[in-house]
This record gives C-alpha cells, sequence and structure tokens, in this order.
C-alpha cells in the first residue's frame, strides 16, 4: 500500500495525522500527485457538507500600514504607489448587497492598519449593523489587531468570525515581518476565540519558505482550532521586498492545498489571494485538492476574477 493510500485510510477512520506522517507527503511526486489530490478530495467529501462556498472580501481601509510585512503593498516601509485612502460606508453596504445577489454567501470588510482607531473601529460596526439587517449574508471581519473587548463588540454588530493570519511558520515568520510579532498575532485570534467567535486563520504560500515551513504553519494552525483555513499565493507587488520572488508551480499550489486537507480534514479550506496568477489554468483542480471555498471578486489591491464567472466554473465542476 502506498503511502497516500495509508494515510488517508488514517484520516478518513476518524484520526488525525502526526507531523511525522504528514511530512511523508512532502516527498509525493509525479503522477502520486494525482493519488494525493484524489484522497484529499475524498476526505474532503466525507468531512466538509458543502463542496464549494464563496465569499468577498472589501476594503474598508487601503495603505499607510506601518508594518513592515514585506509582502504586502500597503506598507508604508515600500514605495508601492499605494494611496491612503477610506471606503464609504454607504459603498461598502451597497457592495455587499449586490454580491449576495450574485451567490456570495460571506462577506468581509478588510481594514489596513495595525488596529482600527475609536472613530474607525465605531464606524465599522455600524456598517456592519445596517448590513446585517439588510442581507442575509455570513459576517466576517479583517480589522488588525483587537481585543477581547471589541471582539464581543464585532459579534454583537452581527459578525459571526473573525479574520486573522499567522502568514507563515513561526520559524519562518521573522524574515516575513519584524514590525510585530508572531506571538501578538496569536493573541488576537485567542482574544476572538474568548468573546465566542468562529476563527479564519492561515497564512501566504510561495514567500521564499520551504516546504517544512509550510508544513509547520499547517500543524501550527491546527493547534488554534480553526473554523476555516484560507491559503494565499504570493502574489509579487513592484516596490516590494519580494517583487522578484518566484511561485511556485501550480501544481506544487494543488499539492499544498491537498496536505492541509489530510491535516485538518474538517477545517473549512479556502483558497484567497494569488490563485488567477498561481494556479492559472487549473483554477476548477483547488476544489478536487480539498478546498471547499474560495474568495471571489476583487481582492484589496489587485483585481481578482468576476464573481458570476467563478459560480459559472463551480456550476460546470460539479454538474453531472
Amino acid at each position: 500500500m502506498s503511502i497516500v493510500n495509508e494515510l488517508s485510510a488514517k484520516v478518513l477512520s476518524g484520526k488525525s495525522l502526526s507531523y511525522d506522517e504528514a511530512k511523508e507527503l512532502l516527498n509525493i511526486e509525479g503522477n502520486e500527485v494525482y493519488d494525493l489530490l484524489f484522497f484529499a478530495h475524498k476526505i474532503k467529501l466525507k468531512f466538509i457538507k458543502k463542496e464549494a462556498e464563496l465569499c468577498a472580501i472589501i476594503p474598508g481601509k487601503v495603505g499607510r500600514c506601518p508594518e513592515n510585512c514585506k509582502f504586502c503593498a500597503q506598507s508604508v516601509h515600500y514605495n508601492t504607489n499605494v494611496k491612503l485612502k477610506k471606503i464609504d460606508g454607504k459603498k461598502i453596504i451597497q457592495k455587499a448587497i449586490e454580491v449576495e445577489a450574485q451567490g456570495v454567501e460571506r462577506y468581509s470588510i478588510v481594514n489596513s492598519g495595525y488596529s482600527p482607531t475609536a472613530s474607525e473601529f465605531e464606524e465599522v460596526l455600524d456598517i456592519y449593523s445596517e448590513i446585517k439587517a439588510k442581507t442575509s449574508l455570513k459576517l466576517c471581519a479583517s480589522l488588525g489587531v483587537i481585543d477581547e473587548e471589541r471582539a464581543k463588540k464585532l459579534k454583537k454588530a452581527g459578525v459571526t468570525r473573525y479574520h486573522h493570519n499567522v502568514e507563515t511558520s513561526r520559524k519562518f515568520y521573522p524574515k516575513i515581518c519584524t514590525t510585530h510579532s508572531y506571538d501578538k498575532r496569536l493573541k488576537t485570534i485567542n482574544a476572538a476565540k474568548r468573546a465566542g467567535m468562529e476563527i479564519c486563520c492561515g497564512g501566504i504560500i510561495s514567500l521564499g519558505e520551504i516546504e517544512e515551513d509550510r508544513l509547520d504553519m499547517a500543524f501550527e494552525i491546527r493547534e488554534l482550532n480553526p473554523d476555516s483555513v484560507p491559503i494565499n499565493i504570493l502574489t509579487p507587488i513592484p516596490g516590494t521586498p519580494l517583487e522578484n520572488q518566484k511561485i511556485i508551480s501550480p501544481m506544487e499550489i494543488l499539492k499544498t492545498i491537498a496536505i492541509f486537507r489530510f491535516i485538518m480534514p474538517d477545517v473549512s479550506i479556502r483558497i484567497a489571494g494569488g490563485r488567477i496568477t498561481g494556479l492559472k489554468d487549473l483554477q476548477p483542480l483547488l476544489f478536487l485538492a480539498g478546498a471547499d471555498a474560495m474568495i471571489t471578486g476583487d481582492y484589496l489591491t489587485t483585481h481578482g476574477r468576476k464573481i458570476l464567472d467563478d459560480v459559472e466554473m463551480i456550476k460546470h465542476l460539479y454538474q453531472l
């Protein structure tokens, strides 16, 4: 029995993989990768009720972030020509109504910066309350560092899930960001959990890390018991330190998604930024590699695919 068959049987029986077991999957190559994708899909079908969920994000505030994350177009430390901009609350609410009509189920405001000011936070609460009143969307938030008190206020306003990534493995993290720590990120995640919110926590691949870093990140995230794990693929932004970073191949991306599914069989795995340039023509395969959700529409400073195009793609993928 191949290692893929052996480990998939263990996961399908309801048992968790150890780090050493999952590490063996890193050695899978060639045609065996297709076996890995097949069994990742099979694991998804057993543990996840929905085969595909669409979510959309909208920036509430763009640019002038004081942090120095090396991948980010919004950092003040790099010359990326991204200017400070705040999106009007009425536009955010109208966009929520529009994306719901197109098939989106989740919607999140994403603010640049370390943490919202008092006035920014109150404004966001008002916007979320109105979106809740006017739509049936499941509401998420990605506002940077928050404490338990703010998390409770967001929940009261209708937000059920908080997004805050670890970005990469603890070991590789200092090579990506030095203005705030990995533990600071965990503090925000745990504050949201204590407030009774669901957690969306993932990271970015193809930052220059090695495969073991991706594996470490997966296990570190698993320890947080998240509800959703977004996987981003780096989009090299001119002006950032990673502007010339080579992107891993589409098949390596799919392999990573599959391994995450083996490690976290019952958690939503959500493909986020970078899928268009990273996966190229293989985008539909993300759902056959273990993913069950993706962000559709535009991102923060980059364009995405049209929502209706993604809806059509999903229909074709599961149409029998």
